[in-house]
């Protein structure tokens, strides 16, 4: 090409290039490859208005092919909604999980984050909202003219069901606080309540309340310091916790704080000794205080259940259902023909009845004999009762209670096949009492316990139990499946000379503590940094100081006092030893106290098997001179055995990974030993 043609050619591309487009030339878009990051792959695919406040790529993607767009539906929403509606390119499923997303947007906007205690929990316009998500989530998932599992690996049925659980939650809290209101007032609870045009009625009798509950809290608002895991099951519907009144505990008579504490307890006059008898028979008599409760606060699962048969019904009710389940006991139900895993969280209602117990501070103030602390041992169930699940029963240490279980409970009931096999009990009893006193009143009220739920001892859940005991909770586990035989009664007659009415005095009061039989039933036992044989720490300089700050109530010594007078009249013993005193918790615990001695010779009940998990605090030493702190190897150590796990810990070893691998590793091999129950 010469100079002259090509000047003329770069002279005439311009009006060539304009000529092109008046032709209709940029109808051919050039089309250019972007890589994506790995970071933005997920992204794309699965970020939501629940997630990052902005539609999903498949709701936009919907708008487009609709004309729309999401600035224009955040202007006019009632306008996008009905061109949604309109347009016939778009298919069912497009067209409901496009607006059960917008509605979720709609119902954030409407949706206060933050409210004052004195306002209403939500707008109507703004449950309406939540409602209307639901109610699109609902069709999309069972009216779209394909079932679940049809789309079971689709991102976008997950999404859907995300705002169907979400906005189920939001309505459940609404509807529940209208709901106690009007109980409140004196209305029926299970009451339909209007909402605008919305009638709401729920269905709570799955879950056997026996009291109006207080508070129901979103399980995904709450999360817990001093828990290592949060164990749920994906599925259908709202995690909730449903929050009671808790249990009312027995509060003995107590000394006073401090000095005087010890005055009181040394120089206690008549009239407090009589006033503690009296306190401790009405407490031993009064039914109205309970010697168990189930956990105030329980797990539940919440479905919104719109009326109709159809998808066009579904659409045009006014009608909603909210239906409560247990997720433990429930895990998957028929709707719609449709077999549907629930959704659940095992976690929330425990960790939310931990952290409102006040465990840690009245463990301590029952220890050292202050006001506040309790008098009598207590039965919790970590889960409603369920007949066909077999027991664990959990007994804390010294100046402990069942926060010492927050981690290995967690795990159990965490744990898919430990959850359908076994149902998890705990005791929370006064550390400072006897330890002969506390295996007696324990003893009674486990099996009043079992015997108000299954009254013939008939069910799955009164056999094959596993008793877990950690620390002194370990003794008593342990003399809980002994047999004490007339060791322990003798041993008391060969120190001391009684005869007659001073004979029938003690023995009316020592008797029933010193005599037992092993808890029938009771299949397996693991015992954690138990002090079987007592520990010297406990009789050191700083046990014994512990010691004297360890208060008994005077519902005790009002109720032993005479006896231990009577012990003290007919001492044999002639070498100026102290006249005998009510032994507290920290006396039983030390290795020369005769009582541990004698107990820890009485035999484990034949074929019961038992395990060890003991802690070493220094890894160098021999594990036969080791110790945890505070119990040594040699007192925590069971000839007999089935397994014997030595962890390098402290005392606390029960909270460590290591220990509840091996409990968990235990109760498996129990399982496929003993055989399993029908899963629910």
């Amino acid at each position: 090409m010469t100079p002259m043609i090509l000047f003329r050619w770069q002279r005439a591309l311009p009006a060539l290039l304009a000529a092109f487009l008046l032709l209709g030339g940029s109808g051919c878009a050039m089309v250019t490859v972007k890589q994506v990051a790995s970071s933005d792959y997920l992204v794309n695919k699965r970020a939501d208005v629940l997630n990052t406040g902005k539609l999903s790529p498949a709701s936009r993607e919907t708008l487009s092919a609709a004309g729309l767009d999401e600035s224009q539906c955040e202007k006019d929403f009632l306008v996008c909604r009905s061109t949604l509606l309109m347009t016939d390119d778009l298919n069912v499923e497009q067209r409901l999980s496009t607006l059960s997303e917008l509605w979720v947007k709609a119902a954030l906007a409407l949706t206060p984050k933050k409210q004052a205690a004195n306002e209403p929990p939500m707008s109507d316009a703004a449950l309406d909202a939540w409602l209307e998500a639901a109610r699109y989530g609902y069709a999309y998932l069972f009216y779209s003219g394909r079932s679940p599992s049809d789309r079971a690996f689709e991102d976008r049925q997950t999404q859907v069901r995300d705002y169907y659980n979400y906005a189920a939650e939001k309505a459940a809290v609404v509807l529940f606080a209208r709901a106690r209101a009007a109980a409140l007032a004196g209305e029926d609870y299970t009451k339909p309540v209007s909402a605008g045009s919305w009638t709401l009625a729920s269905d709570f009798q799955r879950l056997s309340l026996k009291s109006i509950p207080k508070q129901l809290v979103p399980a995904g608002t709450v999360s817990f310091v001093g828990m290592r895991s949060t164990y749920r099951r994906d599925g259908f519907g709202a995690e909730l916790v449903m929050v009671m009144d808790p249990p009312k505990l027995v509060v003995p008579a107590v000394a006073a704080e401090g000095a005087k504490a010890e005055t009181a307890q040394a120089q206690a006059t008549k009239e407090e000794q009589e006033e503690g008898v009296r306190r401790g028979r009405r407490h031993q008599h009064d039914d109205s205080v309970p010697e168990y409760s189930e956990m105030s606060s329980i797990n539940v699962t919440a479905l919104l259940r719109f009326e109709g048969n159809t998808l066009e019904d579904v659409m045009r009710t006014r009608q909603v259902l909210l239906d409560g389940y247990s997720p433990e006991a429930t895990e998957r139900i028929t709707l719609h023909g449709e077999e549907v895993p629930l959704a659940g969280n095992f976690t929330a209602a425990y960790g939310l009845w931990l952290a409102q117990s006040g465990f840690a501070t009245q463990s301590l103030r029952t220890l050292f004999g202050m006001s506040e602390g309790i008098g009598e041992p207590h039965i919790y169930l970590m889960q409603p009762w369920d007949p066909n699940r077999r027991i664990i029963f959990m007994l804390h240490g010294l100046g402990s209670s069942p926060e010492a279980w927050v981690n290995l409970a967690n795990e159990i009931m965490g744990d898919p096949e430990l959850r359908q096999q076994f149902q998890v009990w705990q005791v929370y009893y006064p550390t400072n009492a006897p330890i002969a006193l506390n295996r007696y009143e324990i003893a009674n009220a486990f099996n009043d316990t079992l015997q108000h739920f299954d009254p013939n001892g008939s069910t799955r859940a009164s056999k094959d139990m596993v008793y877990i005991g950690h620390s002194m909770g370990g003794v008593l586990a342990r003399l809980l499946v002994s047999d004490s035989g007339d060791v322990l009664w003798n041993d008391l007659l060969a120190n001391y000379d009684l005869k007659g009415e001073r004979l029938k005095r003690v023995q009316s009061k020592l008797g029933p503590l010193l005599h037992f039989k092993a808890e029938p039933n009771v299949e397996r036992a693991i015992f954690i940094a138990a002090p079987h044989q007592g520990t010297d720490i406990a009789g050191n300089k700083v046990g014994r100081l512990i010691g004297r700050l360890v208060r008994l109530p005077l519902t005790i010594l009002g109720k032993f006092e005479d006896v231990f007078l009577a012990l003290a009249q007919a001492e044999q013993q002639a070498d100026g030893t102290a006249k005998p005193k009510i032994p507290n918790s920290i006396d039983n615990l030390k290795a020369s106290d005769p009582f541990v001695k004698a107990a820890a010779q009485l035999p484990i009940t034949p074929g019961l098997k038992y395990h060890s998990i003991i802690a070493q605090r220094k890894p160098e030493l021999p594990v036969e001179k080791s110790d945890d702190g505070l119990v040594p190897y040699w007192s925590s150590h069971l000839p007999g055995a089935l397994s014997e796990k030595v962890i390098i810990s402290g005392h606390s070893v029960q909270e460590t990974p290591q220990a509840v691998l091996e409990v968990r590793r235990i109760l498996h091999q129990d399982i496929d030993e003993v055989g399993t129950v029908a899963t629910p």
